[in-house]
């Protein structure tokens, strides 16, 4: 049933939109209408009626009332025998009369009762361990700061015994994590520290709290209760996005692997906490963090990941959050899940409001008292403490001369040091608020923080307008404002400009991202070490706090992977990503191509990869680009790796009888479901051809014809262009040709493609990315 999710879903959205468009011609809200709900009695309905829907139309009928222009719902189930329409104060006396009617309520505005992600990713309902199809068997291994397991998102109600395979355990050295702080949701619980403890600053010194998994930075916990964290109703940080959170598998366990501190992750810690995470059982393996571009065989995540992925574990890693400079991404094995991020509908607005009549929309987690309702402050800029000094727009520490902003608003440019450690500076000196400007680096994207005093973040263009007006007028004031949480905001979802981006550096013909998914404003579960902001000055606390970054979208797709996995335990990891992959989708809730929010243009594959993910379309694929532990190998002797390096990289699992006595022809000829093809300097003359396979997951019987789409001076050959399936579980393989009519030039380095294979019930569509050697 759960593939059915999406399209009743759209279904019941377009029977809404048309209601209400007729109702934009009927009763409106100028003569009095407004929405009702009225309960029928079932045992009342009269026996001519076939259905309660013919009932509901009955009763407006007799109300001189269009049903196709005033009924907006029929309930069978969820209220029996109710309907909501648009209705009259005379309709509803007339109603509330008759003798079927049990009574009609005005329809109202109700707070919000979920977090974001799960309904905007169309997910089904979570009720119970029993909803999530299986989902309680899958074991999500978490590599990260480690975790707070008083957190409520780790609590185990409803949740049967461990799964019998779990070999893992929960830390029995730590002073300050018993064993008992495990249970039946987080099942394992260890830290790796030797490598921080040698090169981080503490020489040999092995403390008590470096032995333990407790998480005092918060990052750890946030990314692990996004993957996997229980449902807790009455969520919110400090009021904002209020509702029930949930995990993106609430009824997978959850194993925290502590490898990383503040000051960063050391790849001994990384490659000791896979190593255990494999041993002890994990179905998935999360991994927000990862840096440098640097050849397969030397990143230890790349190693770790693979000797992962021979024992049947999805491992999924984070692009990084260097973006939008192109190549900037990491984690770029083939092996692993790529995440990059994208927007949620949902934002935090705040306003600006200039004393020149001006005002500009931004972004803010001030849950304050504020700065009173429309009052106007002074608000000043560059008031540094040294003259000719340009730290002080920066609103770097030390820098602001308390004399000049005590009591006034500050505007802030960002850059150089964190953007709520900026908020501080201004509330050490003496300031009452914070405007936090972009600067053309960081274009029009805006992040909302928590800040410690009140604060609206604002882009690029109204950053400019607001400082061309303060250094134009001696007396420049502002007024800030606070507008809680806003849902249904489009379009959505945008790539984020901080998403890391392709082109892949360490092998051009794979194309990385795999995909995006939302990593913007998420909420998810916190430490009770620190506040919101992470600052030592921020003395409040919350269960749960609002953060951005790739670190936020990994762990959404490594959840989804679980959910994926849930339904389909004999799929490989290669078989979940590509499912992942080629049901991901590019158009935003307007309808448009997929933005980004670098240059407010239409995004390409370097920046979302296949797409942003649909996990419940992804449970019905049609088909998929499996791979094997041992294709992979295959790949690595085909970008250059020396066959002792392969050995060494590549036998863990597999005997030390590793050798590349398999070599792909091309690195592009890995079975992968997206395509990068690099022409060369004299393209018009060559061809580039690569070779894929694909299996029918779906039903017997299936025919698939090839579609191609991109750019008019590049050919593209498809051999077969008919796919017939004759059996579940059948392969078939294809060739695919590039042709480049022209050698492009630096001013046009990229061009980009689709190919989708389509049948009458699925569509498999995979990015293709062109580049040219210059």
């Amino acid at each position: 049933m759960l593939p059915m999710q999406k399209p009743l879903l759209c279904l019941l959205q377009l029977v809404l939109v048309a209601s209400t468009s007729a109702l934009a011609s009927g009763a409106g809200a100028g003569d009095g209408a407004a929405t009702y709900i009225v309960y029928l009695n079932p045992a009342l309905k009269p026996s001519p009626y076939a259905t309660h829907l013919h009932w509901h139309h009955a009763h407006l009928d007799a109300l001189s009332l269009d049903p196709s222009r005033h009924l907006l719902y029929s309930y069978t189930t969820a209220a029996p025998s109710a309907f909501a329409a648009r209705l009259l104060p005379s309709h509803v006396a007339a109603l509330r009369a008759h003798p079927a009617v049990a009574s009609v309520h005005e329809d109202v505005l109700l707070p919000l009762h979920t977090t974001r992600s799960p309904s905007f990713l169309h997910l089904p309902p979570y009720d119970a361990p029993e909803a999530d199809g299986g989902g309680t068997d899958v074991i999500i291994g978490v590599l990260d700061t480690g975790v707070w397991p008083e957190s409520p998102s780790f609590g185990d109600a409803g949740l049967g015994p461990v799964p019998a395979r779990w070999r893992g355990s929960c830390e029995t050295n730590a002073t300050d994590f018993p064993p008992s702080m495990c249970n039946l949701k987080l099942i394992g619980a260890r830290a790796f520290f030797r490598g921080y403890s040698s090169g981080g600053g503490n020489g040999s010194r092995v403390s008590s709290d470096l032995m333990s998994p407790r998480d005092h930075d918060g990052h750890g916990t946030h990314t692990a209760t996004t993957a996997a964290g229980a449902v807790v109703a009455g969520a919110s940080l400090l009021g904002y996005a209020s509702g029930t959170a949930r995990g993106m598998a609430p009824g997978a366990r959850v194993a925290a692997y502590k490898v990383c501190w503040r000051q960063g992750c050391f790849s001994s810690d990384i490659l000791a906490g896979m190593e255990k995470a494999i041993d002890d059982g994990v179905d998935v393996l999360s991994l927000s963090l990862g840096g440098g571009a640097m050849p397969l065989s030397r990143d230890p995540i790349a190693v770790g990941a693979l000797a992962a992925t021979r024992r049947g574990i999805i491992v999924s890693c984070s692009a990084g959050n260097s973006g939008p400079s192109p190549s900037s991404l990491v984690n770029t094995a083939p092996w692993i899940i790529t995440v990059g991020a994208g927007t949620l509908d949902r934002d935090f607005p705040a306003y600006a409001a200039l004393g020149n009549g001006e005002t500009h929309a931004g972004m803010s987690l001030y849950a304050g008292d504020g700065l009173g309702d429309g009052s106007k402050f002074p608000l000043v800029y560059n008031k540094g403490i040294r003259a000719g000094s340009n730290a002080s727009k920066l609103c770097m520490e030390g820098t602001l001369n308390a004399a000049e902003v005590r009591g006034k608003v500050v505007l802030c440019d960002r850059g150089a040091n964190s953007r709520v450690e900026k908020g501080q500076v201004v509330k050490q000196a003496g300031g009452v608020g914070m405007v936090l400007a972009n600067t053309a680096q960081s274009g029009e994207e805006v992040v909302a923080d928590s800040h410690l005093l009140p604060a609206v973040a604002v882009g690029a263009k109204s950053g400019d307008a607001i400082r061309r007006y303060v250094e134009s007028d001696a007396n420049a004031e502002v007024s800030l404002s606070f507008a809680g949480t806003a849902l249904d905001v489009r379009p959505a979802p945008v790539v984020a400009a901080f998403s890391s981006r392709g082109p892949n550096r360490v092998v051009p013909q794979l194309l990385k991202p795999d995909v995006i998914g939302p990593g913007v404003n998420i909420l998810a579960g916190w430490t009770g070490s620190l506040g919101p902001t992470g600052l030592a000055a921020d003395e409040r606390r919350s269960a749960f706090n609002i953060l951005s970054g790739t670190s936020m979208s990994c762990p959404h797709i490594s959840g989804l992977a679980a959910f994926v996995k849930a339904a389909h335990p004999d799929w490989s990891p290669s078989a979940v990503k590509s499912a992942l992959m080629t049901t991901a989708y590019t158009a935003d809730n307007t309808g448009s191509p997929l933005l980004d929010a670098a240059t407010n243009a239409t995004g390409t594959p370097w920046a979302f990869g296949a797409g942003h993910v649909d996990p419940v379309r992804a449970l019905s694929p049609g088909l998929v680009y499996d791979a094997s532990a041992d294709d992979y190998v295959a790949f690595l002797c085909a970008v250059g790796v020396p066959a002792r390096q392969v050995q060494a990289v590549a036998a863990a699992g597999a005997g030390p009888n590793v050798t590349c006595a398999r070599k792909l022809s091309s690195p592009g000829d890995l079975n992968y479901p997206s395509f990068s093809v690099v022409f060369g300097r004299r393209s018009s003359r060559s061809a580039v051809k690569y070779r894929r396979e694909l299996t029918n997951v779906g039903d017997a019987g299936a025919t698939y014809g090839v579609k191609v789409a991109g750019p008019s001076d590049i050919s593209v050959s498809v051999k077969p262009a008919r796919l017939q399936f004759r059996r579940a579980g059948d392969k078939l393989r294809y060739t695919v040709t590039f042709r480049s009519a022209n050698a492009r030039g630096p001013m046009d380095p990229a061009a980009f493609g689709w190919l989708t294979w389509s049948s009458d019930e699925h569509e498999v569509r995979s990015p293709i990315s062109y580049t040219w050697e210059m």
